[in-house]
């Protein structure tokens, strides 16, 4: 049970703190580092104290303190996420530093208390030295069964079900059960007094946990958290945006009363007509779109495109659901993968028109849908005309993984483009299958059908606008190396210090 509680502990703090401070291999590394730091002191603790005083009344005291503590993490640890989170809209890097910092520590007492009782309970199991051996590899063999328990159960049943806050209150309720048991079978006359507070404490701090939204936001209509998000729609006026995790970007936006979204979702619009003119809108045949989000990309080619078939690859069900439900997915021609979105492609059949590339977990481009593995792999699934589009971050001044990913496509195919979205720090990078031009855009848009759809005029013309000049790097990523992730921290931090 306590190696269980250990690693759901672990496991959980992923999502307590990913919600807030996003789920980079910074924040991942810190967390895991920091958490094995106090299982070390916890050991060295444990061992020392059941040497001393090798009590088992002792050990399930340790037990229930280490219980409880756990239990209050996500009561302590909400007012410094919730500052946090304030700070991280201000873009106060100082702040939001210090919070990850504090919330880090609120760590410290109940994972060094859980690490205590593995060389506890082998002091106490341990009767004669020639057995010293057998009994700690029982005790450790027993806590990493736990421990797998504890790795899965968060993520595949508690978390989707309850949420993390009552994920910790789930397995620390758990160990504070089983170590009021042994209290009450081995001291029941002196224990009872001194545990039955604990019980009250618990049960107040369960209901405090119960007690508002995860992250309160404005216009709030729905929150979930789901196996990979803390989704979260919000409702201003008659516009829905999507927000996941630290909420630091809008992942879908719809607007029942326009189709225009002033994001870099407008721009796909646009990009099947990089192709040599004449190219009108009825060759743009279907379309793959790995990030399909609440789907505001297949809306707006719906629209625009009429019942084209559509492949919408989005990695969580849960956005998909508050797309149906929020934000008008339900056209018939939009067939939905929940799959990882490179698995996914592997997998289809067919040759596409176009397929964009708008999968963000913020402010990271996932590594592996960057690389010329992938991009050979898109173009294997693209028309002798086709089109890949790729979102992609940058800051006015830095375009670092900008020119990285132009370079890499250019390893792939003939000709990249490159779309600077207004007012953003977007760019969205357009790889053709055959060469082409920037001023096919301009004589495709002169020669588009009397009853083309206004916003597709619209987008040419401000695509042709906000043409960029593409600056290939030397840097070319592949599944071997493809540093994204380093280089987004160093232009974010460049950007921070400014």
């Amino acid at each position: 049970m306590s190696g269980m509680t250990t690693l759901a502990a672990e496991v959980s703090a992923f999502r307590l703190v990913g919600n807030i401070f996003g789920t980079s291999n910074i924040v991942w590394s810190s967390i895991i580092g920091l958490m094995l730091l106090y299982l070390s002191i916890g050991y060295y603790i444990g061992g020392t104290l059941a040497d001393k005083t090798p009590s088992t009344i002792k050990y399930f005291n340790l037990i229930c303190w280490a219980a409880f503590t756990t239990s209050l993490i996500p009561l302590i640890s909400r007012p410094i996420l919730l500052y946090a989170a304030t700070a991280l809209a201000a873009l106060d890097a100082p702040i939001v530093a210090g919070a990850f910092a504090g919330t880090m520590l609120i760590f410290a007492i109940p994972i060094t208390l859980l690490g205590c009782t593995s060389p506890f309970a082998i002091r106490l199991l341990t009767t004669q030295t020639s057995e010293a051996g057998s009994v700690a590899g029982r005790v450790y063999a027993l806590s990493t069964i736990g421990s797998i328990l504890g790795s899965f159960l968060p993520v595949l049943v508690t978390i989707p079900l309850v949420g993390t806050r009552y994920t910790y209150l789930i397995f620390s309720g758990l160990l504070l059960l089983t170590s009021l048991i042994g209290i009450w079978r081995y001291s029941p006359r002196q224990s009872i007094h001194k545990t039955t507070w604990i019980c009250l404490v618990f049960l107040i701090t369960t209901y405090l946990c119960s007690q508002g939204n995860i992250r309160p936001v404005d216009g709030l209509i729905h929150e979930k958290e789901s196996p990979y998000n803390l989704i979260q729609v919000v409702q201003r006026n008659e516009t829905r945006y999507l927000l996941l995790n630290e909420a630091q970007g809008v992942h879908s936006i719809y607007d029942p009363s326009t189709l225009y979204t002033g994001g870099s979702w407008d721009y796909f619009l646009s990009i099947p007509f990089f192709n040599k003119s004449p190219h009108p809108p009825s060759q743009v045949d279907n379309i793959v779109v790995i990030g399909l989000a609440a789907g505001t990309i297949s809306n707006q080619y719906t629209s625009v495109y009429g019942g084209i078939p559509i492949v919408g690859i989005e990695i969580d069900g849960d956005i998909l659901d508050a797309g149906r439900k929020y934000f008008n997915m339900d056209s018939s021609n939009l067939s939905t993968i929940t799959a990882d979105g490179r698995l996914a492609l592997r997998y289809l059949h067919g040759d596409y028109s176009v397929i964009a590339v708008d999968a963000y977990r913020l402010p990271y481009i996932p590594w592996h849908l960057t690389t010329q593995e992938f991009f050979i792999e898109t173009k294997s699934h693209l028309t002798k005309t086709g089109v890949l589009a790729i979102n992609v971050g940058r800051t006015h001044t830095d375009r670092r993984l900008v020119d990285a990913l132009a370079a890499t496509l250019l390893s792939v195919y003939p000709t990249v483009h490159t779309i600077d979205v207004p007012n953003t720090f977007n760019s969205i990078l357009v790889a053709t299958v055959s060469p082409t031009s920037s001023s096919n855009l301009k004589a495709n848009l002169n020669i588009l059908p009397a009853n083309t759809h206004p916003l597709l005029k619209t987008m040419l013309q401000k695509t042709i606008d906000n043409l960029a000049q593409s600056n290939p790097s030397n840097i070319i990523f592949t599944d071997d190396r493809a540093p994204v992730e380093q280089l987004t921290d160093s232009i974010l931090l460049r950007y921070l210090l400014k």
